[in-house]
């Protein structure tokens, strides 16, 4: 089990196991309990939030064995002559189950053709059959698709759920991952578990030993030093443009990643405006930042002198947003600094 990506061997078996999605869960426990099947599925949402997971129970609930149990991915399953070969296949009678079931993955890579070729089947399905559909891009998909679906969007875990998965997994693996780096590979993740515990697994295989710092994360995944960000969140409270300019400056040096580095920015500065003017935010917030990080954060937000406000992070959004796009990385976060606390 040790060569096994963290994410596959912790991959969820039963609907309990499921975090995070349940409002998909359960309707399609009810659904099952009440025998009230659909004849197809259609699961979207973001890379990693547990779509094909919960497929694949969702065929366990209902009988289905791996004899019967059918998984494409659309993107190299796409055209017109693949889905000839389901239509046809999906008439003969499962080997060992009341039901059939077809999980499609990445739906939305289809051709045209494929689609039009599909379609009649996903109409009117053999009794037997289920296909579960699953998607990133929803938007792509014909409406004619859509529309004889029963649709479910599976939304992007929270931070604070990623962070505690990924400290769940690491204390399984007989490893104690620090507050501060469960936070960091909860932001790197993106929403996704896939991903979190692909930081995970990279960082317990680097570690010398069974504590993981956030040190750790950052030497692993490139992500930019807390102290590099401390000094500008506090030299843009200070109104300090220089001493701002020179931790990017600082960062870029560093060879950061500034995409990565502006979003861990954005999610200070935004967390000192909430602590400023919504103090109900608190209690969550203490939550996603580690002791020494929040005590920080509360202080800049209590600082009558703090130039961080609204424009400030306005600012900040657009560096980011054009950040992707940049011939000079930088270039747009030192902009966004100049105009704001000029």
């Amino acid at each position: 089990m040790n060569n096994i990506a963290l994410y596959r061997k912790y991959r969820p078996q039963t609907f309990k196991e499921v975090v995070g999605q349940e409002h998909v869960v359960g309707v399609l426990k009810k659904s099952i309990s009440d025998g009230n099947m659909a004849h197809a599925y259609l699961f979207a949402g973001g890379r990693g939030t547990g779509k094909t997971s919960v497929a694949r129970i969702l065929a366990k609930e209902i009988g289905t064995t791996e004899k019967d149990l059918y998984e494409m991915d659309a993107a190299s399953n796409r055209k017109i002559d693949d889905f000839r070969e389901l239509n046809e296949s999906v008439h003969t009678l499962p080997f060992d189950s009341k039901y059939k079931v077809y999980i499609i993955d990445e739906v939305h890579m289809l051709t045209k053709d494929a689609f039009n070729a599909f379609l009649k089947t996903l109409e009117e399905p053999p009794q037997h059959v289920v296909f579960v559909l699953a998607t990133t891009e929803i938007d792509k998909l014909p409406e004619t698709i859509v529309s004889r679906c029963q649709s479910y969007t599976f939304q992007k875990p929270t931070r604070s759920t990623l962070a505690a998965a990924v400290s769940r997994i690491a204390k399984k693996e007989h490893v104690m991952l620090a507050k501060d780096a469960a936070e960091l590979i909860a932001i790197l993740a993106e929403g996704s578990f896939r991903d979190a515990f692909g930081v995970l697994q990279k960082v317990i295989s680097y570690s010398r030993d069974a504590n993981i710092t956030r040190s750790e994360v950052e030497s692993v995944t490139g992500a930019p030093r807390g102290e590099l960000i401390h000094a500008l969140v506090q030299a843009i409270a200070d109104g300090k443009i220089d001493a701002a300019l020179a931790a990017v400056a600082e960062a870029h040096k560093a060879n950061v990643d500034f995409v990565v580095f502006q979003k861990l920015l954005l999610d200070r500065v935004r967390a000192i405006l909430l602590l400023k003017n919504a103090p109900s935010a608190e209690k969550f917030l203490a939550e996603q930042f580690s002791g020494d990080d929040f005590t920080r954060l509360q202080k800049l937000a209590h600082a009558k002198t703090s130039k961080i406000n609204a424009r400030v992070l306005d600012a900040l959004l657009t560096a980011y947003a054009q950040t992707p796009h940049a011939y000079i990385r930088q270039l747009p976060l030192e902009i966004a600094l100049m105009e704001s606390l000029a």
